[in-house]
């Protein structure tokens, strides 16, 4: 590559103006990078939504669930199917690995949908779950004066936002629904013989209009339509009704039998701090930069400022732009850090500015890929960027020093020569260490999950700055000292650092057992604390948004949710901790679309200084306080609010399984009450459903024959009696409204329902007559588990040491006193935590062995590698101490920052050793001679390298900041193992170069005593 040098000095013009134009492109392409929180990740999960109208969990789970099970398990790598069945609505989740095909498997499925013989009235839909696929906003909308909410959002704002093109779905709840309430009297109707459905049909069909085909003329054809319209209320009133089942009774007008009133019908209720409020929630489309989306909507919401007031409750684009403004701030001053190491240490201004010119343009080249990748600019690239300021600056330190101390030994002054020669002395360790370092995220690619996509961008945005960072060492950096070295003072004579730093080396050699026995000691020592860092995935950061749920019985009214919620508001508004509450009574869950008139869920954004561990225990018990007078069995739930990140795996998990509900219901309730009790849990939640009355209505299948009834025509009868009927949508004086059809008195009773009358051939029976009526306890909903029925009791683990205390909580589980017949499954997120780590130790002892090539290739003997190699055996030293001085864990990001050190360490120990070899090959001094040589001459590169890359990672290690964690562990741990392995590096380094050279050494040392 020294071609490239050679290039540079002679086109100096042209190397500028290319330089010129990629600082172009990179400002480009950071301008037109998407802003996110997070690497856009496509879970390898597809959710199949089956909805059967009017059907219990049981027949949900039976008629569609089961089904679908069956036909999609065996999908090929398919790793879990996880179902739940609901009234009216059966939710099927498929896990798969990463690297699944989700196009192919969502048409294998489809495929195989369509093949089963489900309810006509069942309709299923396949979905996809990214990062993407949550809200980026909640706003409360308000209107102003005597404006028509409802009507500026539909008519206006809502086809505006959809024109946003990153947009993917706005959904508003809250909102009124005009309908057309037809209220039959029922005794009339009875009379004349009539049901809610026979009274749809013939209401439609006095609304028709159908093509019916086309009159062919000599010139022209004309199409034909058959049209009979009901265009008006009084139109609808006068419709003649005639009954099917009693022929004999005469028609009559269906506003004899029934009023027909327009009227306003509410199926969730929505607030902020106590108001009436609309509800907009907006997600956006996978690929869409979310910072922009966020911007477009507040543009248009702000033209609507004369009909509308709104208040966001939760918007996740400023918790990026926060985030990027807290990596960006921590970069820049790494950046400044960096180049004040630098100057420190060549203490000279101009060589200074070109050693950190790498920084900007490394950055900027790295962001032109980045872009052409179309990779968002997210915490994970971000923090690549922030890490890699230090890294990038090394080997153009490396070549400045060099270039500067030779032009200050050199007599004849700078020259292209002496810059060329320079550069050319150290070109090969400067690009066998920046190889090295980019061949150590290789094996990020083995680690596979989603630790591996989560890590990728990461990965990418560092080996593009380093790469792009030699490029600029070998190019524009001998350009730059050319013209900035003219006039130099002559080199100083040895400072004292080096004299010491001589007689040290000199020392440790000729005391090497001493050397690598207190080394060993040291390393075994930082072994030991291990035990108190903890162990987990990522993490925990506390978040200021808390999610907050109220579940009260399942037969509770939407009215008496709302009426609960109203009181729980109102304490709310007491607490100081709270700046705004955002409430939703009734609304649709948003992880399986079932609405639930049972519940409420809260979005609570806490005051900044808030203890939110402390906070959730208060506000809970208060909740709990107001729920239990209004309602007994009625659960709460307090938790911080999930971002849609990756999982923390900060949980513990406990599946219990058992063919008796009843059994599984006593169990998880047990274990619950077991995970409560722990103080080290929060969040503890019990899938397993409570239980709610049904009345069952059984066919005696031999009066059934005898009266020539079916199980349908029994279903029809009672449905007919018990909700209403949907007529549709119809235009009646000029408006276009939903029709429904409901009798005037409702089915109270059992008996009521005994009491029926359903229309057979041998004339009307009664329901008690053909059919057993009986009431019955019933689960509110069927979960499985790969086929299984399970109950799922979790927490969350307050600490960081998860391994310890899943492994305390299942273990106490076990020794609970279940029913026989249940059996359990204990672990959590720490399983999958120990896997992760497993791949990632995997992959460092890969890429050890990456290095090992490289250097192999690079130096053509197998034992330098070995020796550089040494170097790595101390990085555990300062890294475990900084964890432990800092109170972080053992993480995922602790494991990345292991993996850099891998690339980081060598490269001291490469500038180290290619020095010796130089010196031994072109200089021919001895084995001893060429370690103090190459000592006292790579002492300052070194140094000055190592500090300059601890520098930079100062302010993500010491932040405090929100957004930053995953980066925190990772700088932590390189600043500590770089600390610890670069001064160990210089001593170890040349006593382990003489016990592999052990032989010559003794021949070197025999000649010289010869010689004397």
């Amino acid at each position: 590559m020294n071609f490239l040098t050679r290039f540079s000095l002679k086109n100096a013009v042209a190397v500028f103006i290319v330089s010129f134009l990629l600082i172009l492109a990179g400002l480009y392409s950071f301008s037109k990078l998407k802003i996110d929180l997070l690497p856009n990740i496509e879970f390898p999960q597809l959710s199949i939504e089956a909805t059967y109208p009017g059907a219990s969990p049981d027949d949900v789970n039976e008629s569609v669930t089961s089904k679908i099970e069956d036909q999609v398990k065996g999908i090929e790598g398919a790793k879990s199917v996880q179902s739940v069945s609901y009234e009216n609505v059966g939710i099927i989740n498929l896990e798969f690995p990463f690297n699944t095909d989700l196009d192919k498997v969502e048409q294998q499925i489809n495929s195989s949908i369509k093949e089963l013989d489900l309810p006509e009235s069942s309709n299923v839909d396949v979905n996809r779950f990214s990062f993407g696929s949550f809200p980026i906003f909640n706003i409360s909308l308000f209107a102003k004066d005597d404006a028509n909410l409802e009507k500026v959002l539909n008519d206006e704002v809502i086809p505006e936002l959809n024109k946003i093109q990153g947009i993917n779905s706005v959904s508003v709840g809250g909102v009124k629904e005009d309908l057309l309430q037809i209220t039959v009297d029922k005794e009339k109707a009875a009379q004349a013989g009539l049901t809610l459905d026979g009274m749809k049909e013939q209401i439609n069909q006095k609304a028709v209009s159908f093509p019916a085909g086309t009159l062919n003329g000599k010139e022209l054809q004309i199409p034909v339509r058959v049209e009979e319209k009901v265009a008006t209320i009084d139109a609808l009133k006068k419709i003649q009704l005639k009954s099917t089942m009693n022929p004999e009774a005469k028609p009559v007008k269906l506003g004899d039998i029934a009023k027909v009133e327009a009227v306003t019908e509410q199926g969730e209720y929505t607030r902020y701090d106590g108001k009436d409020a609309l509800s907009m929630a907006i997600t956006k489309k996978q690929d869409a930069n979310t910072v922009e989306v966020a911007s477009e909507t507040m543009k248009i919401l702000k033209k609507y400022d004369d009909q509308l007031d709104y208040a966001i409750g939760f918007d996740s684009a400023d918790g990026i732009e926060k985030s990027v403004e807290t990596l960006v701030r921590e970069g820049l001053l790494g950046a400044l850090f960096a180049s004040l190491a630098v100057l420190i240490f060549l203490r000279n201004f101009r060589a200074t500015i070109i050693a950190i010119i790498s920084i900007p343009l490394s950055l900027l080249v790295s962001a032109i890929f980045l872009n052409q990748l179309d990779i968002s600019l997210n915490i994970m690239t971000l923090g690549g960027m922030a890490v890699a300021v230090g890294r990038v600056v090394d080997d153009s330190i490396v070549v400045i020093e060099n270039i500067f101390r030779r032009v200050r030994r050199s007599e004849e002054g700078m020259s292209n020569e002496l810059v060329e020669s320079s550069t050319k002395e150290i070109l090969k360790a400067i690009t066998s260490s920046t190889i090295t370092t980019v061949v150590v995220f290789l094996p990020i690619g083995f680690v596979g999950g989603i630790t591996g996509e989560f890590f990728l961008p990461f990965a990418l945005t560092v080996v593009f700055s380093l790469l792009a960072s030699l490029l600029v060492a070998i190019t524009i950096v001998p350009i730059l000292a050319k013209f900035a070295f003219k006039k130099v003072p002559p080199e100083e004579k040895e400072g004292k650092l080096q004299r010491g730093y001589a007689k040290a080396i000199a020392w440790s050699l000729n005391h090497k057992i001493k050397i690598l026995i207190l080394s060993f000691i040291l390393l075994f020592s930082s072994f030991a604390l291990v035990p108190s860092l903890g162990f987990t995935f990522i993490p925990n950061e506390e978040q200021k948004m808390l999610q907050a749920n109220v579940q009260l019985p399942a037969s509770t009214s939407l009215e008496k949710t709302n009426d609960v919620s109203l009181k729980i508001e109102k304490m709310f508004a007491d607490q100081n901790e709270i700046s705004d509450v955002t409430t939703e009574v009734g609304s649709r869950d948003f992880s399986t679309g079932v609405k639930r008139p049972n519940q409420v869920g809260y979005f609570l954004n806490v005051k900044e200084g808030v203890n939110v561990d402390t906070f959730i225990d208060k506000v809970q018990k208060k909740m709990e306080s107001i729920t239990k007078e209004e309602s007994p069995k009625a659960t709460v739930n307090v938790q911080e609010a999930s971002t849609g990140g990756p999982p923390t795996n900060n949980n513990v998990t406990v599946d219990l399984y058992s063919s008796n509900l009843n059994d599984l219901q006593k169990a998880a309730k047990q274990v619950e009450n077991h995970l409560n009790k722990d103080k080290r849990l929060k969040y503890v939640t019990n899938n397993f459903s409570d239980k709610q009355k049904q009345l069952v209505v059984e066919v005696d299948p031999d009066k059934a024959v005898e009266y020539g009834v079916s199980g349908f025509q029994l279903l029809g009868t009672i449905s007919d009696q018990t909700k209403p009927v949907s007529v549709g949508d119809l235009k009646l004086d000029n408006t276009k409204r939903a029709v429904q059809l409901s009798y005037d008195k409702d089915l109270s009773s059992v008996k009521e329902i005994k009491d029926l009358q359903v229309f057979t051939e041998r004339g009307p029976v009664l329901v008690k007559d053909i059919a057993d009526v009986r009431t019955i306890d019933t689960f509110t909903s069927i979960q499985k588990l790969d086929g299984k029925v399970f109950a799922r009791v979790e927490a969350d683990i307050k600490g960081d040491d998860v391994q310890a205390v899943t492994k305390d909580v299942v273990d106490g589980v076990k020794k609970l006193d279940l029913p026989k017949d249940v059996s359990l499954d204990g672990g959590g997120g720490s399983d999958e935590t120990v896997e992760v780590f497993q791949s990632l130790g995997l992959a460092i002892l890969t890429a050890i062995g990456l290095v090992y090539l490289t250097m192999l290739v690079t130096f053509g003997k197998a034992r330098i590698p070995f020796i550089i190699l040494s170097s790595l055996i101390f990085v555990p030293i300062g890294s475990l101490v900084g964890l432990v001085l800092a109170k972080e864990p053992l993480s995922v990001s602790v494991m990345i920052g292991f993996l850099m050190l891998i690339g980081i360490v060598t490269t001291n120990a490469i500038v180290l050793v290619d020095r010796i070899t130089q010196n031994r090959e072109q200089k021919g001094m001895t084995i001893r001679q060429s370690l103090i040589e190459a000592g006292k001459t790579r002492l300052r590169p070194i140094l000055m390298t190592a500090f300059a890359t601890i520098a930079a990672l100062i302010p993500l290690a010491l932040t405090t900041s929100s957004g930053t964690l995953i980066s925190k562990g990772l700088a932590i741990t390189v600043i500590g193992g770089l600390a610890s392995s670069t001064l160990l590096t210089l001593i170890i380094i040349p006593v382990v170069y003489e016990l592999f050279f052990a032989k010559q050494v003794k021949r070197e040392k025999q000649l010289e005593k010869e010689t004397t």
